[in-house]
């Protein structure tokens, strides 16, 4: 078995943050070698396709943490709550950096996906992963296939809206106002399909 790549994931976790705080444009590949102390031939080495696919690779990993996280709420408890539990996670990071960091894909895609396939694709699964997460757990909570995969979607779309104003007002109010109200659609929904 071969050895792991040694700065490989240091550099798409360097490249991923400083895309999310700075964007992809104000980003040069000096600042991910500096931010990942990697040596700069590492960078050309496992990503000779340059910054697009560093961007790609940066996307994918942190729309996988992103699921992760997800996951784990759902799992303990369930979705009406943990999509309220999310939303305060994002709340308290985002107002911890200072109103600078929100969505950790959505300034890369913002930027450069209308010109990067790859990096376009990796958007779309890490939206749908998002998404698919609370469909079928609100599947599996008895709401019907269709519904639950609108609801799904709907919750992303309003947490990306939502981060964008939080920004903008330098304020958490938008996020939680968008979760509380789609955790309020998500319990009706499972209220709905088990006939209360």
């Amino acid at each position: 078995m071969a050895p792991p790549p040694k700065h490989r994931d240091k550099i798409v976790r360097s490249a991923a943050e400083l895309f999310r705080r700075r964007g992809y444009a104000a980003t040069g590949t000096n600042d991910i070698v500096a931010l990942s102390g990697a040596p700069k031939g590492s960078l050309y080495h496992y990503f000779p396709d340059g910054k697009t696919q560093i961007a790609e690779e940066a996307v994918t990993y942190a729309g996988g943490r992103v699921t992760a996280t997800l996951t784990a709420l759902i799992a303990e408890h369930g979705p009406p709550e943990a999509l309220r539990i999310y939303g305060r996670m994002l709340a308290g990071w985002l107002e911890k950096s200072g109103w600078r960091d929100g969505c950790p894909i959505a300034t890369t895609l913002l930027e450069i996906a209308p010109d990067a396939d790859g990096v376009a694709a990796a958007g779309r699964a890490a939206f749908a992963a998002w998404a698919g997460i609370f469909a079928a757990a609100l599947a599996a909570a008895g709401v019907a296939e269709d519904r639950a995969r609108r609801l799904g979607d709907f919750a992303i779309t309003a947490i990306e809206g939502a981060l964008v104003l939080a920004r903008v007002e330098r304020r958490a109010g938008p996020i939680l106002a968008a979760v509380d109200e789609v955790a309020d659609l998500f319990a009706a929904a499972i209220s709905a399909g088990r006939g209360d």
